[in-house]
């Protein structure tokens, strides 16, 4: 489970509002043809074809070197490509051009949490939510709240959580996020209630499976624990959290413990 903001995601939407995300010189032929080459940039990262997007990505550099949806693109690129300090620098340089736009501070928080720089991804994340317009706040929110955990801070967390959850109250991550503190705090039934929120508005995922077992087995509810389980096995047979089902029982143990 990755309650962050899909990265692959992010790039859709933030080329779908290319066009107007750069009102300085809208209307002009470079900004113009800079934006289709941000978008077929986009479209080869999704296909896995990186070279042909980074040869996109830079000629849209070219065109217009001030269009914030190209240097954060070709970042998500660099980052994917292992090459964190370039994606770093296009990264801070979509916020230096974009600042009032919510996304681009959400955006990069994420990157600077899996970079483990955890008081600069929380500045960033506070920057969005600074933003009354930011049209998703969940995001943001449950993005702090998963980064908060990092510290380790679980105060922290549950809050940034739970402001998630009052903007959406369906919002999937921020329900997977809250039973899984539960879980690890002990209080089961909390637990289990946001895992059921969860699932009925999330795909399933072996992280979900995996925590659903491992609840249902502290409440001794073994019937409901193994029909997720069966699921788990079915479903992600070749999954890390399979694995860790599987592992006490080769060993003639019963799993989930």
């Amino acid at each position: 489970m990755n309650p962050r903001l899909s990265l692959l995601a992010a790039v859709l939407a933030l080329c779908a509002c290319t066009n107007t995300s750069n009102v300085r010189d809208q209307d002009s032929q470079a900004t113009r043809a800079a934006s289709v080459n941000v978008q077929l940039g986009a479209g080869y990262i999704n296909q896995g074809k990186n070279e042909l997007a980074l040869s996109k990505l830079n000629r849209a550099l070219e065109e217009d070197p001030k269009l914030p949806s190209a240097h954060y693109v070709i970042a998500i690129l660099y980052e994917r490509l292992g090459e964190i300090e370039k994606a770093d620098t296009h990264y801070r340089r979509a916020v230096e051009l974009a600042h009032n736009d919510p996304e681009a501070h959400n955006n990069y928080g994420t990157f600077l949490c899996g970079q483990n720089r955890l008081k600069e991804a929380d500045t960033q994340f506070l920057a969005a939510l600074k933003n009354p317009l930011y049209k998703t706040p969940e995001f943001a929110y449950t993005n702090a709240g998963v980064c908060a955990l990092k510290i380790p801070d679980a105060a922290k967390a549950e809050e940034y959580f739970r402001q998630a959850l009052r903007v959406n109250p369906r919002f999937g991550s921020a329900l997977f996020e809250m039973a899984q503190l539960n879980f690890n705090k002990g209080d089961y039934l909390p637990a289990r209630a946001y895992l059921q929120r969860h699932m009925e508005v999330s795909q399933h995922s072996p992280a979900a499976m995996w925590l659903g077992v491992r609840i249902e087995r502290a409440l001794g509810d073994n019937t409901t624990a193994d029909s997720y389980a069966k699921v788990l096995k079915t479903d992600f047979p070749n999954s890390r959290e399979t694995e860790l089902l599987l592992k006490p029982e080769q060993h003639g143990q019963p799993s989930g413990h």
